[in-house]
Order: C-alpha cells, then sequence, then structure tokens
C-alpha cells in the first residue's frame, strides 16, 4: 500500500503544533487527525465541532488526502473580524 505524508497543524496564539505523519494513501483528514495525536495533546480541539482545512481551504472531516497536504485545525475566533478591525481603527485613532 502507498503511504503519504501529511502535516498536521494547529495554531495556539503562542505557537504552532505541526505533527508530520504517513499514512495510508486515501487517508482523509478525520484519520490523519487521530493519527498525529494532536487532539490527545490538546483536548480542547473537540474536532467534530471544529473548522479544518488543507491549505487554506476549509474542507470536510472525510476529505481524501494527498502527498503532501498540510491539514489546518482552525480555532475559534476571539473576536470577529469586523470588531477587530473597528478596535485597529480606534487604536489608530487615539494615538
Amino acid at each position: 500500500m502507498t503511504e503519504i505524508h501529511i502535516s498536521v497543524v494547529y495554531a495556539l496564539a503562542d505557537k504552532q503544533e505541526v505533527v508530520r505523519i504517513c499514512c495510508p494513501q486515501g487517508a482523509t483528514i478525520r484519520q490523519a487527525i487521530h493519527q498525529s495525536k494532536v487532539c490527545d495533546k490538546y483536548p480542547e480541539i473537540g474536532l467534530e465541532s471544529r473548522e479544518v482545512g488543507v491549505y487554506g481551504v476549509k474542507q470536510s472531516l472525510d476529505f481524501n488526502l494527498s502527498d503532501n497536504d498540510r491539514v489546518e485545525i482552525y480555532r475559534s475566533l476571539l473576536v470577529s473580524p469586523t470588531e477587530a478591525r473597528r478596535l485597529r481603527a480606534k487604536s489608530r485613532h487615539n494615538r
């Protein structure tokens, strides 16, 4: 059976966890994440309720991976993009 090389990435506020694994061709995002054991190290992930993607494109957990794919586990936003822009503008205005 052919193996593919995958990177599983989970970005925290202060660092990025990158786990490189080999898995069978046809593996899904879900299988790669479980094999990487990132959820064991960070149980707060709650995979079934988390958005995931490959190279910045959102995908389902059942998406089939290709060799050298980068699986990304997205964190929940602390501030909406609209609110973040408003806060940056306010900060610039108050200087």
